[in-house]
Order: structure tokens, then sequence, then C-alpha cells
């Protein structure tokens, strides 16, 4: 956007027969608007510089200005005083209101606020599809900045928390079962609970938060990986007491379902007063016996999302532990047994060969 400017052109020509040089005439021109140190006044420990300039009034005076006495020695040393209109005059013209550069590029920022019922992720798209139809000269281009810069920002921080921690899982998990199968079969889990929290985002048509449902799936990935853990660890105690590698994964499941589907549902029952905004006023409850409970408020956009998330994914991970893990159990117990086989075989016939 343009902004009034007041541009002061010197006459050289004249300025330089009259024995003045540029500098001298912006030297005055900056004295009569911002001032000029002449001394400093002291006080105790602190100083005050005291500045010489045009009073307000003929500061904010054009033709005041136009008209200060430039005093100087010419040349030859003679003193002169001529009033600035005799080496300058004054043009009124527009320029930028400010020039903004980033990475020694001129940059022109656009805001805008998102109307209630709409979100960032809603206009986007929108404004990208029509921003395509404008024509930029060569070099101008558009990027999106705000929200979408601190949400891809946020998701990379998320994607860096979440293998971090998933390695450190698996590193514990190596450490305590001695296999890399195993522990990529209770892994497998957090594959399964980011699933069930992507499904109920899409079927109940929530907002994807990235930064609590993000949360929210970094949290799920300890506590599905513990079902798993309690899974495993029993068919292992069950093979060492003797019974089959079958009826061991059946027992495992078995006497393991209860305590999972028990932790499972205490955790989602936990947490549906935080996902629905449930709030209670302890204060009253004791002194009045009234708890005045509302639902909704300021803090369920910000936790209702990490809440839900970790609902979601644990009720879909539980439910498919209970079959998965078993049956990826006993299909690496399969495939070991045929690769075994396949060994026993081949060491058979270069024997019955010698």
């Amino acid at each position: 956007m343009n902004s009034p400017e007041i541009i002061i052109q010197i006459d050289r020509d004249r300025a330089q027969r009259l024995g003045l040089s540029t500098g001298q005439i912006g030297l005055e021109i900056r004295t009569a608007l911002y001032g000029k140190e002449i001394s400093k006044y002291k006080q105790d420990e602190d100083e005050y510089p005291i500045m010489l300039r045009y009073d307000k009034a003929t500061r904010d005076n054009i033709n005041a200005l136009i008209n200060l006495r430039i005093t100087y020695r010419d040349n030859s040393g003679k003193l002169l005083s001529i009033p600035l209109s005799t080496v300058a005059r004054i043009d009124y013209t527009s320029s930028y209101a400010g020039i903004k550069r980033l990475d020694q590029k001129r940059v022109i920022t656009v805001y805008s606020n998102v109307l209630s019922g709409y979100s960032a992720n809603d206009i986007v798209p929108v404004i990208n599809r029509e921003a395509k139809k404008f024509h930029f000269h060569e070099g101008t281009n558009i990027k999106l900045t705000g929200e979408q810069e601190d949400q891809a920002e946020t998701a990379t921080f998320l994607m860096k928390a979440m293998l971090i921690a998933l390695g450190a899982i698996f590193f514990i998990l190596i450490t305590q079962f001695g296999s890399v199968i195993k522990s990529l079969i209770i892994l497998s889990e957090v594959i399964f609970s980011i699933i069930g929290v992507l499904l109920g985002v899409i079927i109940f048509h929530m907002n994807l938060v990235i930064l609590m449902t993000g949360l929210g799936v970094v949290a799920l990935g300890g506590i599905v990986v513990r079902n798993g853990i309690l899974i495993v660890e029993f068919i292992d105690v069950k093979k060492k007491e003797g019974l089959p590698t079958r009826r061991a994964i059946i027992e495992g499941g078995k006497t393991r379902i209860t305590p999972v589907i028990l932790t499972a549902t205490a955790t989602m029952l936990g947490l549906v007063p935080l996902a629905v905004g449930m709030n209670i006023d302890f204060t009253t409850l004791f002194t009045e016996l009234n708890p005045h409970i509302y639902f909704g408020g300021d803090n369920v956009a910000f936790w209702s999302p990490l809440a839900w998330s970790i609902i979601f994914g644990l009720s879909f991970a539980t439910f498919l532990t209970l079959m998965f893990v078993p049956a990826l159990y006993q299909l690496d117990y399969t495939v070991r047994l045929k690769i075994a086989r396949r060994k026993n075989l081949k060491r058979i016939k270069k024997l019955n060969s010698l």
C-alpha cells in the first residue's frame, strides 16, 4: 500500500555556486527535525542529553521548514545565511509504506482471521486453488506461513519424538525378550493404535489437532506395548513349563484377556471426563454439597483431542492385541519350524550323498 512522502529536491548547481554542500543541507534539516546533542545534563550518577531542534509547531509546518535559514561559511570564508528554499524545492509524492525482506527477498505479508465454523485446514486448499489462477511476475511466488508453518514444525517434532520413543521401546524389548521378532510383534500394536486414532477421527468427524493428537499417539505407544508384553511374556512362561507352543498361545490369550481388557477399560473410562470436558467445583462440593457439574469450557479444545486419540487408539489396539499378537506369535513359530525342517532335510541329503 502506497504511503504519502515529501521529497526535498536539492538544486546541486545552485548550491555549489553558493559554496554549500548537500551534506550541510542534510545536517541542517536533520537538526531541525530530530535535533542535535549540544551538551549533557548530569544529575547524581545519571546523564541526560540536551537536544537542540525546532519546536513542534515549526517542525509540523512544511512551509516553515522550507524557509529555515542555513548559516555557513562559503569557500572564501565569508559568513552567509540563506533560506533553504534558495537551493531546494519540495515535491509531494507517494512511496512504499515499508519494505520487508526475508532471506534477501522482498516479502509482502497478508493476514486474515478464520470465521467461526471453519478451520485453517478448510481454507488453505481453497487459497491454493485460487492462487494458481493468478499470473505473477517471474521470481514471485506464494507461501502460506503462520498456522500452516507451525503445524508443519509441530508434525516434524512429533515425528522425531515418536521415532525416538519407538527406538527406546524397541531397545528395551530386545533386552527383555532377546528376540527381534517378538519385539516387532509387540511394536506392531503401535501401528494398530494409530489406525484406530485415524478411524475414530474420520468416523466421528472430529478435527485432527496436530499437537495434542500427536502427543496422544506417543502416549499410546507405551500403553499398548504393555498389553503386548503381558501376552508374549505369559506365553513364554507357559512354554518354559513344558506346554506346546500352540497350547501355550491359547492359554496365554485366555489367561491375559481379563487383565488386558480391564486395564484398557479403566484407562478409557478415566479419560472420558477429560474428553467431554467434565468440570466439578470441589469447593462448593464440600461447602454447599453442590458440585456445579458442567460440560465444556476452554480446556476441552486443548485436552479433548489428546483424550479422544488415546481412547480411539486404545480401544482399537486392545481388540486387535487379543487376536493378532497370538496369531503373529504362532506365525513366527510356524515359519521358524519350517525353516528348521528345511535345514534338517538339507543336512540329511548331504549325509546320504556322502
